[in-house]
This record gives structure tokens, sequence and C-alpha cells, in this order.
């Protein structure tokens, strides 16, 4: 036996794989359709009848369901004067062919249907929970175009989900920022304006923007999860740079709980202008002004993973990574209206 797992065969001195010698002599010898021809003798009882429905010569069906029968060692028929009926061991084996049959065609179909990206299943992992934007219409236009394809969503730290998608336990990662990450692809899809989300009692959510500078003496709340180690180094970058080392607190907690912490005067947080769309009690959203680039989110998969289904969404997403584009430029080409508070939960 060689590191493969194969295995001489003495007699032709050919390797034998694993696969093969789960093949009985028996099984080689038969094929398929001998046992498509005796199904239909079962199910018309009649050779020149199955072979009128097969369009074939009943001599040809005759001599196939004999050949059959002489390497099962079994009669499968009873033949008669005006036809054919099924022995008991017929009846059972056929039984079981048809089952068996319909098992392979199933097979064959769904193959075909995954092969094609029209069945199966897309992975995704994301860094945070969907809130409204790009994501979500991308994933909601995918299901539209591919409803037999099953979306299984994971969140998690990003360090996490780039890691499952190494692993192929996932298909795509969505992630905060522009990553160059070795053995993976990644490509920028969209961007949206950072925000601050503050107490509604607080003094700033009075204005409709605010500065960093009116940030320095605020504590920032970040998630050691989701994208919250990117806002950690954003927070640096803006305000360490100009101003005193800004007070930051890590927390292991999910964004509910985040925003609930905000409401209660724990301190501030960042995040980005689709979380404005989620009702958050006590909670506010300001632009800053002179915030000077917007926040890039990309995509992360791996250059192994030729499968369709991951292939057409990754079409769809550059798709409508260029429609969100220019809905943005047009956007930018008017004034824009203040972000609105959302109203509180009832």
């Amino acid at each position: 036996m060689d590191e493969n797992g194969a295995k001489a065969d003495f007699r032709s001195g050919r390797q034998t794989t694993p696969f093969e010698r789960q093949i009985s002599p028996l099984g080689s010898r038969i094929s398929l359709v001998a046992l498509l021809q005796a199904l239909a003798v079962a199910e018309h009882l009649n050779f020149r009848r199955a072979a009128a429905a097969l369009r074939i010569s009943q001599s040809v069906v005759s001599q196939r369901i004999k050949t059959l029968e002489q390497d099962l060692g079994i009669l499968l028929f009873e033949r008669r004067h005006r036809g054919v009926r099924l022995t008991e061991a017929g009846r059972h084996f056929l039984e079981q062919v048809a089952v068996g049959i319909e098992h392979l065609d199933y097979a064959v179909k769904t193959a075909g249907m995954i092969a094609r990206g029209e069945q199966g299943q897309l992975r995704v992992g994301l860094h945070s929970s969907i809130a409204d934007g790009f994501l979500p219409d991308l994933l909601n236009r995918y299901r539209n175009l591919h409803p037999s394809v099953d979306i299984e969503i994971v969140e998690g730290r990003t360090c996490d989900i780039i890691r499952y998608v190494r692993e192929e336990r996932l298909d795509v990662a969505f992630v905060l920022g522009t990553p160059t990450i070795e053995d993976c692809h990644s490509k920028p899809l969209w961007s949206e304006t950072l925000v601050v989300a503050l107490p509604a009692d607080h003094i700033l959510a009075k204005v409709e923007e605010v500065r960093w500078a009116d940030l320095v003496a605020e504590t920032f709340l970040v998630r050691h999860g989701g994208g919250g180690p990117q806002m950690y180094d954003h927070v640096v970058l803006r305000l360490a740079e100009h101003w005193l080392q800004p007070s930051i607190r890590r927390l292991d907690i999910g964004r509910d709980t985040l925003m609930s912490m905000v409401a209660q005067g724990y301190g501030i947080t960042l995040t980005s202008q689709a979380m404005t769309k989620v009702s958050f009690p006590d909670v506010v959203f300001r632009p800053i002004l002179d915030e000077p680039e917007p926040i890039v989110f990309s995509a992360v998969w791996s250059p192994f993973n030729r499968g369709q289904t991951l292939r057409d969404f990754l079409n769809l997403a550059q798709q409508r990574s260029r429609e969100f584009a220019k809905a943005m430029n047009e956007a930018a080409a008017t004034p824009a209206a203040p972000l609105q508070t959302p109203d509180p939960l009832p």
C-alpha cells in the first residue's frame, strides 16, 4: 500500500484506490442501462410495451434482462404467455434500485445547480451587526437573484473572520478599512461618513455638527471585537497628534451594549453613518465636520475558493459598488441634510 492508500493488485500489477475497493465485482458488471430497462419492464409487466416505451427493440430488452438475472444469480421476472410478473426477490431488488436511481438523479441535478451557482451555500462574515445601507442591500439583492442559495452569516472580530476565510469556513468577510492580507484577496467596496454617538443629554447633542477639538476631553468607548481595533487606532491618529493622549476604554461587549453605555453617559463612541438608521434610545449621532476621510469597507476572500456562488456574489458586489459610488457622488453635489436623531423605541 502506498502513501495515498492505494493497494497493489498483484494479478494486474495496477494500484487500486480505496474508492475502487468499495465497488464489488458484481457492481462493475451491472450497467445503469440494464437497471433502467428492468424498471421499465417492472412498470409495464410486458417486454414489448417496455421496449416501445424505451424506443428500442424487444429483443434488446429481453436479452439485457436475461443477462442481468444471470449476473445477479436470481430470477427477477416470471415469464408468462401475455407478459411477466415480478418475483418476490425481483420486487425487493427493483424497489431498492428505484430509490437508488432517484438519489442518483437528484445528485446529478443538484451537482449541476451547485456548479452553476443556482444552489448551495454562501457563508458571509461580518465585523459588526447588519444595520442599513450597502451590505444589507447587497445581501437582499443576492437572495432575490439566487433564492435557492442559503446565506449563512457569522459575526465576529475582524481577525477571526479573516482566519475563517483562510480556513475555508467562510466564503467572504466584510471588514473595516483596506487591509493587505497575505494569501487573501481584498477589494474596497463602499464608504460611509464617520459619525460620533453621544448621549441625548450631552451638550454637543444640541448642535448639528462637531469637530475633533470638541471631543478632546471625552472618553471614547470602543469594542474589542468587530471594528473596535480600527476605531481605536483612528481616535489615536486624530487626537494624539495635536492634543493629549485621548481617554479610551476598550470593552468586550456587543454593539447594543455599547450604545446602551453611551446612552447612560459612560462615554461616546464612533460609528458609521449606516448605524444612524437604527434607533437607540437616548443616543444621538453627529457628523464630524473636520474628518477628512470616510470609513472604507472591504471584502476579503480566498483566491483558492473558486465556487460559483462566491463568484456570482462578488460580481454583484462590484456592480452594486459602482452604483453606490455613483449615488454618493450625486448626493455630494447637493447640500446634505443634517443627520436625524432616531426616535426612541416605544
